[in-house]
């Protein structure tokens, strides 16, 4: 039974260049394509795909978000995340959804063709040191880096949303436009991992009352 694969990339000539590539393959075959990430998540598990390429970056929710919903429903799908930039923190991000492997676009035809194979076997692609790296963040050990990569401005926002004020509210209190302080929150789940406000605000919470606890007399009863 050939490889069956699934597209996601909002470029339509990106998309059309992979088909005609893992098509030109005995082995393989694609069953699917969307441009963006509401798409994957409708046509995905009809098409019952072995290995999903997904584009990193996306207009709305990221390829990231998608391969972790989508193994959230099919712990069998292999995830393979393709993007044009090299950066850590959607690497770190991609491990973390469960991506089996995270490529540039430079990537050399045949290169790729192999790569779906092997996800395909079960072979992840992500150097195990990465991963190593990922799972002592998780253990705690450096749980305020995410806070630690937003710029000030963005801590301020972030800090306004752990007490629960809305995107209006915090324009008001920044003198922001509200579509501004929406561009902001984007940016700023985008850089700790999130996908939704409210797992920001609760880190922020819990992070802020473990801060609290850790000085001299701050312990709540």
């Amino acid at each position: 039974m050939p490889v069956r694969v699934f597209l996601l990339d909002d470029h339509e000539i990106v998309r059309r260049g992979l088909r005609e590539l893992l098509e030109s393959q005995d082995d393989l075959e694609v069953v699917g394509e969307a441009s963006n990430a509401e798409e994957a998540m409708t046509r995905v598990p009809p098409t019952r795909p072995d290995v999903a390429i997904l584009d990193v970056r996306l207009p709305g929710a990221s390829g990231i978000e998608v391969c972790r919903d989508l193994r959230a429903q099919m712990p069998e799908l292999r995830c393979l995340m393709l993007t044009s930039f090299a950066d850590d923190e959607a690497l770190f991000s991609a491990i973390l959804a469960g991506a089996s492997g995270y490529l540039l676009k430079q990537i050399r035809g045949a290169e790729l063709v192999t790569a779906v194979r092997r996800v395909a076997e079960g072979q992840s692609l992500i150097d195990p040191a990465l991963t190593a790296t990922v799972m002592e963040r998780l253990r705690g050990k450096h749980e305020d880096e995410r806070i630690a990569r937003l710029s000030p401005q963005e801590r301020r926002i972030l800090d306004l949303i752990a007490e629960g004020k809305t995107n209006r509210q915090i324009g008001a209190e920044m003198y922001l436009a509200e579509k501004t302080v929406k561009n902001y929150v984007s940016n700023l789940l985008a850089k700790m991992g999130f996908s939704r406000r409210t797992e920001a605000a609760v880190y922020a919470a819990r992070t802020r009352a473990s801060q609290r606890e850790d000085r001299p007399g701050g312990a709540v009863s």
